[in-house]
């Protein structure tokens, strides 16, 4: 196992400081605050500890209020609100200096059989064709006003295996796409047989790449390079059938709207056999800096 993805796992081990309320730390991001998808899966990590296993967790619903803080403890408070013959719902809020940052409803169901449709998976190519972060992104460091940019992108993604179908945002700046980007990700390990594990890695990764397909409309290329400021409002995942994080996963993302300085991804995740895994939703802001 990857040393950054024994880090990533031990992250996400929260400590139980009494009955329903657990606490956390964060590791350094590449911006000065704590990047969202860990806020996101330690939330839903504090939830699932307090749903029995046989329950996974079947939809989260999210609000990143401010930004956190890398260097404080952030504090996650689970409220049972519902515990139900074959539904399990919680709402978690995580508190750092004694104000909110986030707040999650998740659900989670005992399994049962049902009716079975799914969209089909888009055409994509072999993930293993693909280059991986650490020879990929060093190909573009022209492209960042911080030349550091790269080895902190190449660092903060060291525990998942992330590989880019076409050139990132960064990579074609100043020319307008299609808003559409697809990804192939895995952790950088094996995991361990715990669907809730599962579930919070995928959560964790959600939050990298959503809102690319919005630059992509704008020939944008993102933070990093400094033609957009922007940050995470809110998140939605719906998990349809049972995956696996540490085995490759197709992220196709798109954007139908951007206005308002806000913009909106939508996208579907699929086993690499083919089955639709998650359905997942984020609105960020979206601005171009004022002169």
């Amino acid at each position: 196992m990857h040393q950054a993805l024994e880090s990533l796992l031990d992250l996400l081990d929260l400590e139980r400081i009494e009955e329903d309320i657990f606490r956390g730390h964060s590791r350094s991001a590449v911006v000065p605050r704590v990047f969202g998808g860990q806020v996101a899966a330690q939330a839903l990590v504090a939830a699932g500890r307090t749903v029995p296993v046989e329950r996974p967790a079947h939809s989260l619903h999210a609000y990143f209020l401010r930004a956190g803080d890398p260097g404080a403890p952030i504090v996650y408070t689970v409220d049972r609100i519902r515990d139900g013959a074959s539904f399990t719902t919680r709402r978690v809020v995580a508190i750092q200096h004694g104000k909110p940052i986030f707040h999650l409803s998740a659900s989670f169901q005992t399994y049962e059989e049902g009716m079975e449709h799914q969209a089909s998976m888009p055409a994509a190519p072999d993930p293993e064709s693909l280059a991986t972060a650490a020879e990929m992104l060093p190909r573009y460091a022209s492209a960042f006003r911080d030349p550091g940019v790269v080895d902190r992108l190449i660092e903060a993604r060291a525990a998942v295996d992330l590989r880019y179908v076409d050139a990132p945002p960064w990579g074609t700046v100043g020319t307008p796409r299609e808003p559409r980007s697809q990804v192939w990700f895995r952790t950088n390990g094996k995991l361990a047989d715990d669907p809730l594990l599962h579930v919070c890695l995928a959560t964790y990764v959600s939050d990298m790449t959503l809102l690319d397909s919005v630059l992509l409309a704008h020939g944008r290329g993102g933070w990093a390079v400094g033609d957009v400021v922007g940050a995470s409002l809110d998140h939605a995942m719906w998990f349809h059938r049972p995956f696996r994080a540490d085995e490759w996963l197709l992220y196709d993302q798109e954007s139908p709207s951007a206005a308002g300085g806000r913009g909106l991804g939508q996208a579907r995740i699929y086993t690499q056999d083919g089955r639709l895994a998650i359905t997942v939703i984020q609105e960020g802001v979206v601005r171009v800096p004022r002169a």
